[in-house]
C-alpha cells in the first residue's frame, strides 16, 4: 500500500529529522546554485549590455537593411531592366526568324543594342543581379552560338542560372553545342548527357539524348549510343526524335560489328 507524507508533517524519529535536514541542505544548494547562475548571467550582461546593444541594433540594421533594398531598389531596377531589354528581345525575335547576313546583323542588334535601346550585354553590364540579367546570360549565349562565337556561347550560357525544367536544359545543351562546333566531342557528350539527365520531359529529355547518342557513334561509344537511342523509342516514342532512332541506331549497331 503506497504511502505518502502529509502537508505539515513533522519528523517523529532521529532519522526522519536526518533525512529532512537533508532535503533542506539539497534544497537549498540547489536555488543557491540558481541564484549564483542567475546573478552571473545578470552581471555579464551588465558588464556586456554595450556589446548586446551594438549586436541587436547591427541585426536590425541588416535586416532592414536587406528588405529596403529589395523593395526600393532591387524591385524598380527589375522592372527598369525589364523595359530596357524589350527591344533587345524583338531584335532576338526578328534574327529566329530571318537568315543569312541579316539573321547575324539583328543578332548583333540583340547583343550590342540599337535604336538607343540596350543589348542584352548592356543589361548584363548595368543590371547585374537582376532576373533580367539573369535572361539576358540565355538570350546572348543563344545569340553568340548562332553567329559562330562559341567560346564567347560558353561563358554566357555557363552565367546563366534558373531551375526551369526547360531553360535549364536547353541552356547546358547550348554548351553541348558550343563545345562540338569548337571540334570538343568528349566535352560535348558530357554538357548533352547533363541536359538529358536534368528534367524528364518530351521536349529536352528525347532531343538531347539524340545529341547524346549521335556523338557517342561519333567517338565510338556505341554502347552508350545504343542505350541512349533505346530510351527515346521506349520512353518518347511520340517525340519527333523516334523517327530518326532507327538510322542512328543501325549505324551503332554497324560499328559494334
Amino acid at each position: 500500500m503506497a504511502t505518502y507524507k502529509k502537508r505539515g508533517h513533522k519528523p517523529s524519529n532521529k532519522e526522519e529529522r536526518q533525512k529532512a535536514v537533508e532535503e533542506e541542505s539539497t534544497t537549498a544548494e540547489v536555488f543557491n546554485t540558481l541564484d549564483e547562475s542567475a546573478s552571473k548571467t545578470e552581471t555579464w550582461v551588465a558588464d556586456n549590455q554595450k556589446y548586446i546593444y551594438i549586436i541587436v541594433g547591427v541585426a536590425i540594421v541588416v535586416v532592414l537593411g536587406y528588405l529596403g533594398y529589395n523593395r526600393f531598389i532591387l524591385e524598380p531596377k527589375q522592372t527598369e531592366a525589364a523595359n530596357e531589354m524589350a527591344q533587345a528581345q524583338d531584335y532576338m525575335a526578328s534574327a529566329l526568324r530571318a537568315s543569312g547576313a541579316e539573321s547575324d546583323s539583328l543578332y548583333n542588334l540583340a547583343l550590342n543594342g540599337g535604336e538607343g535601346k540596350y543589348g542584352f550585354l548592356d543589361i548584363i553590364d548595368n543590371y547585374g543581379g537582376t532576373d533580367a540579367a539573369n535572361l539576358a546570360h540565355y538570350n546572348a549565349g543563344f545569340a553568340y552560338l548562332r553567329t559562330g562565337k562559341y567560346q564567347e556561347a560558353i561563358e554566357q550560357l555557363e552565367s546563366f542560372n534558373s531551375d526551369d525544367e526547360i531553360f535549364a536544359a536547353l541552356a547546358t545543351g547550348g554548351i553541348g553545342d558550343a563545345f562540338l562546333q569548337l571540334d570538343q566531342p568528349e566535352e560535348a557528350l558530357g554538357y548533352y548527357e547533363k541536359a538529358a539527365e536534368m528534367r524528364s520531359n518530351s521536349f529536352t529529355t528525347p532531343r538531347f539524348l539524340l545529341k547524346a547518342a549521335i556523338t557517342a557513334i561519333q567517338l565510338g561509344e556505341v554502347d552508350a549510343a545504343e542505350e541512349y537511342l533505346l530510351e527515346i523509342e521506349d520512353e518518347y516514342p511520340d517525340a519527333p526524335e523516334a523517327e530518326k532512332v532507327p538510322v542512328y541506331l543501325g549505324q551503332a549497331r554497324a560499328k559494334q560489328q
